[in-house]
């Protein structure tokens, strides 16, 4: 398996394991550069040490909570440049929202965090604070959006995206039922892959992910409709979250559980759950 095709299966796993990161390692630099600036000016400390990583540590954590939100408001409502007044005045409100849900959020655990230590928590002037920290968060948030678009697009660079020949060509309005093959952009340059070659089929949020000799392609679709229209191709979904080509099985071995465990040529074993063994075994007579 090479590298793009590794990062593609644990894709996820990344992504979250970046973004905890890099929320950990910046709260514990703004909280030890408090320590340290404090410690220029103060002979002993106005607080406690532990405080700055209080402060620093919820704001993260709550962004953090956030981001997926923000990452959804790109895919549902993308920025549009036909009507840019209309999309800023709208992200502009998002902003807001953000910025009211992240103190919130940065708030209440603070207010734990010292209930916790017999202290008490105190904000300051609730507007002077809240537009202090609107400053702060309006910046975060373009920040957020422009690395989520800047992230996605260099990954649909790398991985490139398949679409149907017909709608790639001329749009036409041809049935997604004749699905037969694909066109894939990537780095600039564009081929072709046949449904015929796919192995299996994996669900991966608002597309999904054709595997086709160890490589990923994905193609912007549900793992229902696309499976709906590879049927007649001989392509059987087995689970929520994946469909196979039945003539890649090699072995089927039941569970305890009343799941089976399919097999396939390539050395891959996914799961076959007990909602979909009907259709599978009707395949197969």
């Amino acid at each position: 398996m090479n590298y793009l095709s590794h990062f593609q299966r644990y894709k996820l796993r990344y992504e979250v394991s970046a973004l905890f990161a890099y929320f950990l390692i910046n709260a514990t630099v703004l909280a030890t550069s408090v320590i340290m600036e404090k410690s220029r000016v103060y002979d002993e400390l106005p607080f406690s040490l532990w405080e700055p990583f209080v402060w620093e540590y919820s704001s993260g954590f709550s962004s953090l909570l956030l981001f997926p939100a923000i990452v959804y408001l790109l895919e549902k409502y993308p920025f549009q440049w036909q009507h840019i007044k209309r999309s800023i005045l709208f992200y502009l409100v998002i902003s807001v929202l953000f910025s009211l849900s992240h103190v919130g959020l940065m708030v209440g655990m603070r207010e734990i965090a010292y209930a916790l230590a017999s202290r008490d928590y105190d904000f300051g002037q609730v507007g002077f604070e809240l537009i202090y920290e609107y400053r702060k968060d309006l910046w975060s948030f373009i920040f957020f959006v422009i690395v989520i678009k800047g992230y996605q697009f260099i990954v649909a660079q790398l991985q490139g995206e398949a679409n149907p020949i017909a709608q790639g060509e001329d749009n036409s309005d041809k049935p997604a039922m004749n699905l037969d093959r694909l066109l894939v952009k990537k780095l600039g340059k564009e081929f072709i892959i046949n449904i015929e070659d796919v192995e299996w089929l994996e669900s991966s949020g608002n597309y999904v992910n054709l595997h086709i000799n160890q490589r990923i392609y994905p193609i912007r679709s549900t793992l229902t409709a696309l499976s709906k229209q590879l049927s007649e191709r001989g392509f059987c979904r087995i689970h929520r979250s994946h469909a196979i080509r039945l003539d890649m099985v090699e072995s089927i071995t039941p569970q305890a559980s009343g799941d089976s465990e399919v097999k396939l040529k390539n050395g891959k074993t996914l799961m076959l759950s007990r909602r979909y063994k009907d259709s599978f075994k009707r395949e197969f007579t």
